[in-house]
């Protein structure tokens, strides 16, 4: 430790490292990390594995060094997606989350122990990163075994890995990530389960799994939301993307949603027929197909794909809310892309990548090349639903890494094909303009919606993702939250608020082309203002305004798509029931915010909607320009 000394180490890391049967390695760039995830550069397969008392010799995961990077697996189907229900705390500060006591039935300073002590008779790996890209962002610490380095190199792509010397001198480190894989088997029945613990002066995580998700990405994202909670600001979950239409109009729109909601499909071009028209959806009972023609799409520059902090400090006299990418590298989805040429801009970045990237649940072979539209399968001819790969964010082309304005904040919303035989709350049309207040509102809700591809399911139907679609990942108080979102939103008045499914509109199955077409459209529009013959308010009053009508490079878009209601399959009655059933879940979900702590304009809010409020109604508010 003597080249680290300027650093001021947690004691706990120095209690640790002082004792430990083996010197820890300190790895100081990615690089090294991807040549350690096969226990060496020459070596192109490693099985991640640990003694587990009562099972034997456990493979967690197989890792093949690619020509593109490293290639991880999981052995056991449940850990190639996130559960849902992996956080527990384990400290005494305010929160509304599950505590460890509560589940587990003993305390966690045990089990710390015991974690403690079982880290100290493995070879240990640890390295430093930012939390965050703001100038001011704390230090943090990653102490993982040295054989599970591809769990390590996610961690240290996603949050951007700094060398020791980088460090200023005495700089405290703000929070430590333990990794210790085997007690998912000792203590949790093999499930994930991510402990938090708030200390005074450091945030410990301990990741008792080795699946990004809950803890290298998620678990930081916490730190980052009681960073921001103590504070007064928010890191949202969200995409964000800079659109030049051709007529060079320039459009910033940030997308958010539960996970699976379209948030980094929102990065993604169109991708054409070919017969090069642009399909919009095929009717799920009649086959039939609608397409499209357009000459030209808008330029695509990147911002964010997952997280974005909307910190004061970047904030201007702008009644548009500014935001700026929290992520080093992004944590990207590849379930839609099933062959060659369906996102030709990642295949390319993928294919030839000039850094290692990190494959997950995608079929390799060692000293191949990985493609991102190989998916491992959970079951013969049933692919994984969750494949993933992690790039540096500055390998994308036109990429956005300063502080911008967003015009046009989107939330995406999984949806279900829906009919009268059927009804579901899948009654969205293509997109839907929403008062400010009224976003609010689905930010608190935040439906996780239909098939979720990212996390483990529960079989419970429709549910709540919770307070900005973020409430998972955060450590405090959902009211707290609540009103933070909403002095966001209320001070940002110039930023327009916009509803989008994915997967269905109606009885069409359309994937992610809705939020696609809307930003194509939007991008042309600029900051023209709707004209009131162009939106009326929506027969369900949640979904604000719907469209009369919708053209694209003179490509009329047809009403069906706009106004699911006249979808002969669904028809008003269908529409209504679906509207009921969205109506009822919001309902039940807004109830919980209803306490003194909430602010006088939230619940203001929230009453209108118990009372069966009316898109005027929203408007007054949150009164815009």
């Amino acid at each position: 430790m003597e080249k680290h000394t300027k650093i001021q180490l947690p004691r706990a890391v120095e209690s640790l490292f002082s004792s430990t049967l083996h010197k820890p390695v300190c790895f100081e760039t990615v690089d090294e990390l991807a040549d350690a995830a096969t226990g060496g550069r020459e070596k192109l397969e490693f099985e991640v594995q640990y003694d587990i008392p009562g099972k034997g010799l456990y493979t967690e995961a197989v890792v093949h060094r690619v020509t593109n990077g490293i290639s991880a697996n999981y052995t056991d189907v449940y850990m190639r997606r996130r559960d849902p229900d992996t956080m527990l705390i384990a400290d005494d500060l305010p929160s509304d989350k599950e505590r460890f006591e509560e589940r587990m039935g003993y305390p966690f300073s045990g089990l710390r122990k015991e974690t403690f002590d079982w880290m100290k008779q493995q070879k240990l790996a640890y390295f430093f990163f930012r939390i965050g890209k703001l100038d001011n962002s704390p230090y943090g610490m990653a102490i993982a075994p040295t054989n599970a380095a591809f769990f390590a190199m996610g961690l240290a792509m996603l949050q951007h890995m700094v060398r020791p010397s980088e460090i200023p001198d005495n700089q405290k480190i703000y929070a430590v990530v333990y990794v210790a894989p085997v007690f998912r088997h000792t203590h949790f029945d093999g499930k994930q389960v991510v402990v938090h613990s708030r200390q005074k002066d450091l945030y410990e995580i301990f990741s008792y799994n080795l699946y990004p998700g809950p803890s290298a990405k998620k678990g930081i994202y916490g730190v980052l939301l009681n960073l921001g909670e103590n504070e007064g600001w928010v890191t949202a979950h969200c995409s964000a993307v800079e659109s030049v239409s051709p007529y060079d109009n320039i459009t910033r729109f940030m997308h958010e949603g539960a996970s699976g909601g379209g948030k980094s499909e929102m990065l993604q071009h169109i991708v054409r027929e070919r017969s090069g028209e642009v399909l919009i959806g095929t009717n799920t009972i009649t086959g039939e197909r609608r397409t499209i023609q357009i000459p030209r799409f808008c330029e695509i520059n990147p911002i964010a794909d997952d997280m974005a902090t909307i910190h004061p400090d970047l904030q201007t006299e702008s009644k548009r809310l500014r935001l700026l990418d929290a992520e080093n590298a992004w944590f990207i989805r590849t379930d839609n892309i099933t062959g060659y040429g369906i996102d030709p801009v990642l295949e390319k970045i993928t294919i030839n990548a000039t850094k290692p990237l990190l494959f997950l649940n995608i079929k390799s072979h060692p000293g191949g090349t990985a493609l991102i539209w190989n998916h491992t399968e959970d079951a013969p001819g049933k692919p994984c639903p969750n494949p993933r790969v992690i790039v540096p964010r500055d390998l994308f082309e036109g990429v956005v890494s300063h502080p911008v304005h967003i015009d046009v904040r989107s939330f995406g919303v999984r949806t279900p094909p829906s009919s009268l035989e059927n009804p579901n709350y899948g009654i969205l049309g293509l997109f839907h303009m929403l008062p400010p207040a009224l976003a609010w509102l689905w930010r608190l809700v935040s439906p996780r919606g239909h098939a979720n591809p990212s996390i483990v399911g529960t079989g419970k139907g429709m549910e709540s993702e919770g307070v900005g679609s973020y409430w998972p990942f955060a450590t405090g108080k959902k009211v707290r939250q609540a009103n933070l979102l909403l002095e966001q939103i209320a001070s940002k008045t110039d930023t327009r608020y916009v509803l989008t499914p994915n997967q269905y509109v109606g009885v069409w199955k359309v994937g992610f082309r809705a939020q696609l077409l809307m930003r194509e459209y939007l991008t042309r529009r600029g900051n023209a203002k709707f004209r009131p013959d162009q939106i009326s308010p929506s027969r369900c009053p949640l979904l604000g305004y719907e469209l009369e009508y919708l053209t694209i490079e003179g490509s009329k878009i047809p009403s069906r798509f706009l106004k699911t209601y006249k979808q002969p399959e669904l028809g008003l009655e269908g529409y209504d029931k679906g509207a009921e059933i969205l109506t009822t879940f919001f309902h039940g979900e807004l109830q919980q915010f209803l306490t003194d702590e909430l602010s006088p304009l939230g619940r203001s809010i929230i009453e209108t909607c118990l009372a069966g409020g009316t898109v005027e109604q929203y408007e007054l508010l949150i009164p815009r320009k």
